[in-house]
């Protein structure tokens, strides 16, 4: 085992641990947020677990997804406004807790658990599709065009994952406004996919023919 890759990993997790849990129960103002402990289970045990199986069968996939070092500076705005998004939509939603602005009834968490854990499948499948998958805009040395399975279907199948969690998330905290907030990774993300996909046809080779053959690129008969 890679000591320091295991430090690494162990360390952001904690901090992406203890990070979402303030942004979500200091809000609140109180523990009893059960909702916020739904979406902490839910999204920090299958990340260890998925963290656990990439260290002992994919280390390198691994050091990739705990990159987030970009080089680009249309990547760093990007990612600067996920963030800012994210802040809001957390506070927001412990917010609403505290003072029941919009009271949403439990099935409604209940059911967009489900649907989280369900893309949460999705992205596993991805990371196992794509080896070449990195949280940067980038080509890699010896990278190749990926056209089977998710990726036959659309060309980013990795950013249909994460629409499909980062927009129900808000929903298991029971929040609406926050669900309105997180809309706004849907042009944040098509910013992202822009630049990349310019990146990819300049210097992946197959790349623009992948393009013709796979039209959609996020959302099937969509977009």
């Amino acid at each position: 085992m890679d000591r320091k890759l295991f430090v690494q990993a162990i360390s952001k997790f904690l901090i992406g641990l203890l990070l979402v849990g303030a942004l979500i129960f200091l809000p609140a103002g109180s523990f009893a947020y059960w909702q916020g402990w739904l979406l902490i289970c839910i999204l920090f045990i299958p990340m260890f677990i998925a963290g656990l199986v990439m260290m002992k069968k994919s280390p390198e996939l691994l050091r990739k997804r705990l990159n987030v070092k970009e080089e680009q500076d249309e990547q760093k705005t990007v990612i600067l406004l996920s963030g800012l998004m994210f802040l809001a939509a957390f506070i927001v939603a412990g917010l609403n807790f505290r003072f029941s602005w919009i009271v949403l009834p439990a099935w409604v968490s209940y059911v967009s658990a489900a649907v989280f854990l369900a893309a949460y499948a999705l992205y596993a499948e991805v990371l196992r599709e794509n080896v070449y998958l990195s949280r940067t805009v980038e080509v890699q040395e010896g990278q190749k065009v990926i056209d089977t399975g998710l990726y036959g279907i659309v060309r980013h199948p990795m950013y249909m994952t994460t629409l499909l969690l980062f927009l129900s998330m808000p929903l298991v905290l029971g929040s609406p406004i926050s669900f309105v907030i997180v809309l706004l990774y849907i042009p944040i993300i098509a910013k992202r996919i822009r630049n990349e996909e310019q990146v990819l046809e300049n210097g992946l080779e197959g790349y623009a023919e992948y393009k013709k053959r796979v039209r959609y690129k996020v959302i099937p008969f969509v977009w």
